[in-house]
């Protein structure tokens, strides 16, 4: 399966069917009156988040999606049948915006949410609704109205609770190979990550966060360089990133301080409030120093912009397991400020309306 995080698609609305003009017409009958039914509702679209995909792949070629329009009324108060509304199964996460207002139509960050693109088309009325004792015999009925046309974007930011942060070869997919189930490609050679990868990591068995590894950034991304910026949208909804160096690089004259620093200049490059969620930086490949503590004490002299900092080995998994402790803890106290949060701005809200 191919992943695609971005696409273009027009939806159509269906038209709403026209309404009938006609009477009542049998033997023995005479001046039966009018009977012409109402016409059907044209179809709908609509966009509903399935947490079993996990890309835009259908709709990087299917750009145009129509619904049916409604069946026009008849006689014998007949009315048109409604169309059936479409709905369009995207991954969750998926960000959908009006390309011609800019507006965001949907956010869909729930399993299930389900959401309007564009609205089908009322039917018409029939002259069964426009008679009266002074006008027992109308010919008037109406047309139905026209379905919506939107031109839309989808943008699918993944949902992570953490984000990893690195050059190609910092050791972002041996990481996470180490600390969940899911296995990224690992290779000796640059930019072996190609897409998104997502794992659960499991701290107790009531306990996890999900986390995101992304292709390797280089200096000049924001000019196009390697994969450019294209996937840091994938962290836009994280909570904590982590950037790891390579602070035993395999080429010589490699230095991974002003590494580290063009991974923010980068960052802060794409999107100011990316740069500034707080930042975990983590020393990897320390399995390969004989002067660990002094290679260390080097580098955290010359690179103060973190939060918190961590010495690990992804290959062998020395320091990991300190490190998601100290992750989960971070993640439960956020979520208790935020819960804190809400309930204080629920406790003002009752208060304003009393």
């Amino acid at each position: 399966m191919k992943f695609i995080d971005e696409s273009r698609i027009e939806v159509i609305a269906g038209n709403g069917g026209k309404g009938a003009a006609s009477f009542r017409r049998e033997k023995y009958i005479d001046k039966g009156g009018p009977d012409g039914g109402d016409g059907g509702r044209g179809g709908s679209v609509f966009a509903v988040a399935d947490r079993n995909i996990n890309t835009l792949v259908d709709y990087r070629f299917a750009r145009i999606h129509r619904a049916r329009n409604g069946e026009p009324g008849r006689g014998a108060d007949c009315y048109g049948k409604g169309a059936d509304d479409i709905m369009l199964r995207m991954p969750v996460g998926t960000v959908i915006t009006d390309i011609n207002s800019g507006e965001v139509v949907a956010d869909l960050a729930h399993d299930g949410e389900k959401v309007l693109l564009a609205q089908g088309g009322m039917g018409g009325l029939g002259n069964i609704h426009f008679k009266s004792s002074t006008n027992r015999a109308p010919r008037q009925c109406t047309p139905g109205t026209e379905g919506e046309t939107r031109e839309l974007q989808l943008e699918l930011k993944v949902l992570a609770d953490v984000g990893l942060l690195g050059m190609p070869n910092a050791g972002k997919s041996t990481f996470i190979r180490s600390v969940s189930a899911a296995k990224p490609k690992v290779a000796d050679y640059p930019f072996t990550t190609l897409h998104p990868n997502l794992g659960v990591v499991r701290v107790s068995s009531e306990k996890s966060f999900v986390i995101a590894d992304i292709p390797g950034l280089i200096e000049g991304a924001a000019e196009g360089a390697g994969l450019g910026h294209q996937f840091l949208r994938h962290l836009a909804r994280t909570r904590v990133l982590l950037h790891l160096v390579d602070i035993a690089p395999m080429y010589e004259g490699t230095d991974p301080v002003h590494e580290a620093r063009a991974i923010l200049n980068e960052l802060k490059k794409y999107d100011q409030s990316l740069y500034e969620k707080p930042r975990w930086l983590l020393l990897n490949k320390v399995d390969l120093l004989e002067d660990r503590d002094a290679k260390v004490a080097a580098f955290l002299k010359e690179f103060t912009d973190f939060d918190r900092y961590f010495v690990i080995s992804a290959i062998n998994g020395e320091g990991c397991k300190e490190l998601t402790y100290a992750i989960m803890d971070h993640l439960l106290e956020m979520n208790e400020l935020e819960r804190q949060a809400a309930a204080e701005s629920a406790q003002e809200t009752d208060a304003d309306i009393i």
